[in-house]
């Protein structure tokens, strides 16, 4: 997830690594930091960790070394927002250029999405240097090398356009130059959508091209989710139903991948969790929203305590309400201040949206003279 707990000068805070901790006590195997960027210039919110050579380099290995207490080993998420990049901090660039009513974008240079494979590589060998238990790079969920993967997005007539094989290219170099800058036992996990669920878009036909693609390569761990976050698109955590949404993709990408999988989403009881393993469809959970209801989730479904949280029910939720509620649920566990009564909406959004003004001020400072910021 999205943390959003940075100090908008891309380093974690108090209340960031507290949450980590919270997570590492409660018995996960694994946690998974969202959005890390590689540079200031594509960050999907003010509140992204940014981790290259102009960062402070003890304060990410303060942040691993709480995060990786009880054995838990905390990766980190590495991401470029691309078209979806946060506009007041960003100039937004997609594989394609777009001007849409909420999608504004310059199309990325040829240039550029080849020097992308070394910057995820540098980012990378900074958290092994760190002390992090591995990277996960994003290819999902409608950020940059998504939109390289969707023929909706990418209308690009060079090496990196048209046929699923040109579109996945910038991830599979990303994977293989990761690779080489961490050596051959630093995990690299990949998290791909099985479809962005748009007309036109990405699709299970390639996705399955993808995770065939992608187990010839490095990569140690694929993660399958869906859905994207482009605008007007509906958010797959949102919609009606129950038990884990991306199952029956999985079961057929275990066809084409020797790979471990991981899945994550709509995983909401213990039973959803040991039913998707015991089905040998995957290898590993993942959980979102349940660890924001209840940090300590694992240890508590180990002693049989806790088959499954109390999820709140929202009816009406304006656009963005629900993440924003989650976010500032996150920000209450990591100030050791969650409650178990849930707020509401409006509240959640006018903090959510605060946090944000204040922080975007604070990055706008810090960063005016990065290169790859709003000065480009």
């Amino acid at each position: 997830m999205s943390d959003a707990l940075g100090d908008g000068t891309g380093h974690p805070t108090a209340e960031q690594i507290r949450l980590y901790q919270r997570w590492a006590a409660g018995g996960l195997a694994v946690s998974i930091i969202g959005e890390v960027q590689l540079t200031a210039g594509y960050a999907e919110n003010p509140g992204n960790l940014v981790f290259n050579e102009a960062s402070d380099l003890e304060r990410f290995r303060e942040l691993a070394r709480h995060g990786g207490e009880n054995g838990t080993q905390l990766w980190l998420q590495l991401g470029h927002a691309g078209a979806l990049a946060y506009a007041p901090t960003s100039n937004p660039k997609g594989p394609s250029a777009f001007n849409l009513p909420g999608l504004r974008c310059v199309e990325i240079t040829r240039d550029e999405v080849r020097q992308l494979p070394e910057h995820f590589a540098r980012t990378a060998r900074l958290a092994q240097q760190a002390g992090f238990g591995g990277v996960q790079i994003h290819a999902a969920h409608g950020f940059l090398l998504s939109q390289f993967l969707s023929p909706l997005f990418n209308k690009r007539n060079d090496e990196y356009g048209g046929a699923i094989a040109n579109r996945m290219r910038p991830l599979l170099e990303a994977v293989e130059a990761t690779r080489d800058a961490v050596g051959p036992s630093f995990p690299i996990a990949l998290k791909l959508n099985s479809s962005d669920k748009l007309e036109g878009g990405f699709d299970e036909e390639d996705a399955l091209k993808a995770v065939a693609a992608l187990d010839g390569s490095s990569a140690d761990l694929i993660d399958i989710s869906g859905g994207t976050y482009f605008p007007g698109a509906k958010s797959a955590s949102d919609r009606a139903g129950h038990g884990p949404y991306f199952l029956e993709f999985a079961r057929r990408a275990r066809a084409v991948t020797t790979k471990p999988l991981m899945l994550t989403g709509g995983f909401k009881t213990r039973a959803h969790a040991e039913d998707a393993v015991a089905s040998g469809a995957v290898d590993i959970v993942g959980l979102a929203r349940a660890l924001v209801l209840e940090p300590s989730l694992p240890i508590l479904w180990k002693a049989d305590r806790k088959p499954e949280p109390l999820f709140p029910k929202f009816s009406d939720a304006p656009d963005g309400s629900i993440t924003a509620w989650y976010t500032m649920r996150l920000a209450e566990i990591g100030a050791d201040k969650e409650t178990p009564d849930f707020g509401g909406l409006e509240q959640a959004i006018l903090k959510y949206e605060g946090g944000n003004k204040s922080r975007t001020q604070v990055w706008l400072r810090h960063f005016s003279n990065e290169s790859g910021h709003t000065q480009e």
